[in-house]
């Protein structure tokens, strides 16, 4: 099969076609022919070597894809060769072919097309685990989700907005702002022309919002300690400007603060199982039902991975990028 590799660590050109063996489905996994494969910050991030596959898993990058299935393990009965699904994947999704965990594979909402189901399972698996699991946004509370046009944030602004949540959003520029309120934000905040600490306080009437989802951490980490509200809960699932930072950590105690963090590629199968049972039973009809759905930007050939990695450095993008497998 073709595949992208990472030749060497290091800048976007170091992703080439190669060929690989066709993988072979364990007992519980499914052997998939991939339509599309979503792009995400990790596989990037990989590619620099910064984020390695956790052991057993594919060295080939991609964490998320489209496409039916050829073979099925011993174990499986939810699904047949035939089936078209969408999977999260541990990695491998830059293939002609991958295998998933069968618990982590989800059949694909009646509306949407393959291309646009390769752009659900990263970001709908992780914004559900860390806004809703971890964070335990309720109806009526305010999120603070920063990078709204990132395929997280694109994401996290819909469905808090589904769940009854008020939305403050930060992005880059005046475009990606009104993108942000085009898809339901209550507020989107130009943070190169604006103070999102002072925005926020401005919007929930000095009182602070209930929870931050913050992927940019450095120097933003005080400042959402200082947006967040009386019991409060901050986020992080990604540090793109850094993990370390000085912090006067007595407003964590003065306002009772909770804050945590998670990565999702590590954790196992039954954990992402899980969260996969929640999407279908919550989230699936709110997607048929044509409520949200993923925000595609460009849909690139496989064989372009390179050009969709540096497009996604770029941070010109508003909403996902995709790999095109499927002929």
């Amino acid at each position: 099969m073709t595949a992208i590799e990472i030749k060497e660590y290091g800048d976007a050109d170091q992703l080439v076609p190669t060929h690989r063996p066709i993988p072979a489905p364990a007992e519980d996994e499914v052997l998939i022919k991939v339509s599309y494969a979503g792009v995400n910050r990790p596989d990037v991030i990989q590619r620099k070597g910064l984020y390695p596959p956790p052991p057993g898993e594919s060295d080939i990058p991609g964490l998320e894809i489209s496409g039916t299935i050829v073979k099925i393990g011993a174990q499986i009965n939810q699904y047949k060769p035939g089936d078209k699904v969408l999977a999260l994947v541990g990695g491998g999704g830059y293939a002609e072919y991958c295998t998933a965990p069968v618990g982590q594979c989800l059949p694909i909402p009646k509306n949407l097309s393959m291309e646009q189901a390769a752009a659900l399972p990263e970001t709908y698996f992780t914004v559900w685990s860390n806004v809703f699991d971890r964070c335990e946004l309720k109806p009526d509370e305010t999120i603070l989700i920063h990078g709204g046009t990132s395929g997280i944030g694109t994401t996290a602004i819909q469905l808090a907005k589904a769940f009854g949540a008020k939305v403050i959003t930060t992005a880059g520029s005046d475009e990606k702002c009104q993108a942000c309120l085009d898809l339901g934000a209550d507020l989107a905040i130009n943070y190169k022309t604006q103070d999102f600490v002072e925005e926020s306080k401005a919007f929930t009437q000095k009182k602070g919002v209930d929870v931050v989802l913050d992927m940019v951490g450095g120097d933003y980490i005080q400042r959402d300690i200082s947006c967040l509200g009386t019991d409060g809960r901050l986020c992080f699932i990604a540090f793109l400007s850094g993990s370390q930072a000085d912090v006067n950590f007595m407003p964590v105690m003065l306002k009772r603060l909770k804050i945590t963090g998670s990565t999702l590629r590590a954790r196992s199968r039954a954990f992402k199982a899980q969260i996969g049972n929640n999407l279908k039973e919550k989230v699936w009809p709110l997607i048929e039902s044509g409520k949200l759905g993923p925000l595609i930007y460009k849909v690139l050939p496989l064989e372009e991975a390179a050009e969709a990695h540096k497009l996604m450095e770029s941070s010109k993008h508003i909403g996902k990028i995709v790999l095109k497998l499927e002929k």
